[in-house]
């Protein structure tokens, strides 16, 4: 077991970055264990749940809130104990610290103080979704969670697109099938993989399309757990000629009352041809269609 004996600690001062189980407690690495019970102080976004967390694995460490809410002034306090010579252990809730989780400014002031910061790596839940997926795993994008703006999200998801590789997203579970909506409207209705309670008793994959999953929680009802999606990149489709182009943008500004610039931004991404050519296009139809 971990001694928490002042007399066994042998870290050297320094920022460690420990990766947390997102599940399951015994997801934890051997070093991980070491550190935490090592350190002079834990900053960890929930000190409630680290404390369950290091009293299951017999560890009794001083604990400070780290969260999105105190992070700018809990920063100064603890660049001030880092500089003083202290072991801190920087924890979030579940996985890899400041990936999609508070503790970026930390990292970044210690990195520009040239202060020792350690790598103690360990379970992503990014990662292991995409380890199970079943799609291609040699070049993915993660994008975490996508913005809660209705137009910056849009914006986020036509410049995806049309990337070729796997895409990763986070979402809670009371924005999902909205979310998926918008998925299937602007990249198409592609395969993906659903991942929800990963590592935990009720932990389940969804399989199919977008659509086929949307099916799945409907029959669901409600939807719990931490969610992580992924979801086939382009397909590398033959391109599509001009008429069938000319169609397409015809067809849209005929289903959708949208502004013409979010259909040409949808269309430019879907078929990665130039934006103003779409608009003037789609602008044509539309002239077309008021005179009627």
């Amino acid at each position: 077991m971990p001694s928490n004996s002042p007399t066994d600690k042998s870290l050297p001062p320094g920022l460690y970055v420990v990766t947390t189980p997102i599940g399951n407690m015994a997801d934890i690495t051997l070093r991980a264990l070491k550190v935490l019970a090592e350190v002079d102080l834990v900053a960890a976004e929930d000190t409630r749940h680290t404390r369950r967390l290091l009293a299951h694995h017999h560890i009794d460490r001083p604990l400070v809130s780290y969260h999105e809410h105190n992070e700018i002034e809990r920063t100064a306090t603890l660049i001030q104990q880092l500089e003083a010579g202290t072991a801190i252990a920087l924890v979030s809730d579940a996985g890899t610290p400041t990936v999609s989780d508070p503790g970026y400014r930390l990292v970044q002031a210690a990195a520009e103080r040239g202060l020792p910061i350690f790598p103690v790596p360990g379970v992503s839940a990014a990662i292991t979704a995409l380890s199970v997926s079943g799609l291609p795993t040699d070049q993915f994008t993660f994008v975490g969670f996508p913005s809660r703006k209705k137009n910056r999200r849009a914006e986020q998801l036509a410049d995806l697109a049309r990337l070729s590789h796997t895409l990763i997203f986070y979402q809670s579970p009371q924005r999902l099938q909205a979310f998926l909506d918008e998925l299937i409207e602007t990249l198409g209705d592609r395969p993906a993989v659903l991942g929800r309670e990963m590592t935990k008793l009720h932990e389940e994959f969804i399989r199919g399309t977008l659509s086929d999953i949307i099916r799945a929680l409907d029959r669901k009802g409600t939807i719990k757990g931490e969610c992580t999606l992924l979801v086939a990149g382009a397909g590398a489709a033959e391109p599509l000629g001009e008429e069938e182009i000319d169609a397409a943008i015809h067809q849209a500004v005929e289903d959708r009352r949208a502004p013409l610039s979010d259909i040409a931004r949808d269309l430019a991404a879907r078929f990665n041809v130039n934006r103003k050519r779409i608009y003037d296009q789609a602008l044509h139809y539309r002239k077309a269609l008021d005179k009627k």
